[in-house]
């Protein structure tokens, strides 16, 4: 534990699992408060749970489905947010929906819907939202995780290439507009290879033994979220 997050507030979406959770962990030991959105409540209990033990009152949980929130359900987050912490200092987006590997013109419409309303709609939102908050952070961070399929595009990735295209643009588009006029940092970063349930999903047949684990991914979140970001925006970024 090096500290290096001492009196940072830390949002960070899809918490429950893969990235997000390995992440939450990572940054409640590196002295970080930490607010855990997840749509499972039993799965969030269960990380808060794991947190208490690395560093006691660390975590704050919040339930929020980013396929069916509404309005309130995020200005509820915003104000549990400044009513607790006063700021926020970082916002991850780690929460996603693969949908199917599917050619264009056998896409299922719904399903598309579904898949760009949590990885860019709900993205957009959260961050709208959260802003007041990270405008009162001194040094504050945003990410958005990618992928490499949303930086070149690939044949089946359908719904879910192209919202990570759109993740891409607004990454960009946020950074140019708070560039001179706030603190605030903003950067996509491609975790690659992982041992997650979305890589299962997208590869069945793979050896997931074989793919790093998603602890040992989290290292360049917590660089972007620190004083070692500092100066680093409007940037797509790899962990590996």
């Amino acid at each position: 534990m090096s500290g290096a997050l001492n009196g940072r507030v830390i949002a960070i979406t899809g918490a429950t699992g893969g990235i997000g959770r390995a992440l939450a962990m990572a940054a409640a030991r590196e002295g970080a408060e930490v607010v855990l959105l997840g749509r499972n409540l039993q799965r969030l209990q269960a990380v808060h749970g794991e947190i208490e033990q690395i560093a006691p009152g660390v975590a704050l949980m919040a339930q929020l489905d980013l396929e069916k929130s509404l309005a309130s359900d995020y200005d509820r987050i915003a104000d549990a947010v400044l009513n607790q912490y006063g700021k926020l200092d970082g916002l991850v987006h780690c929460a996603g929906m693969l949908g199917t590997l599917t050619p264009i013109d056998q896409y299922d419409v719904p399903t598309w819907c579904r898949v760009m309303q949590v990885n860019v709609t709900a993205a957009f939102a959260l961050t709208q939202v959260l802003l007041p908050a990270l405008r009162k952070s001194p040094d504050a961070s945003i990410i958005f995780t990618s992928s490499s399929v949303g930086r070149r595009g690939r044949a089946y990735w359908g719904a879910y290439a192209v919202s990570k295209f759109a993740v891409e643009g607004m990454a960009q588009v946020i950074a140019a507009e708070l560039a001179g006029t706030s603190s605030i940092r903003v950067n996509t970063l491609n975790p690659g290879r992982a041992r997650t349930a979305m890589r299962r999903q997208a590869y069945p047949s793979e050896n997931l033994e074989s793919l790093p684990l998603p602890e040992t991914l989290v290292e360049p979140y917590l660089r972007l979220l620190g004083p070692a970001g500092a100066g680093i925006t409007g940037q797509a970024l790899d962990c590996q």
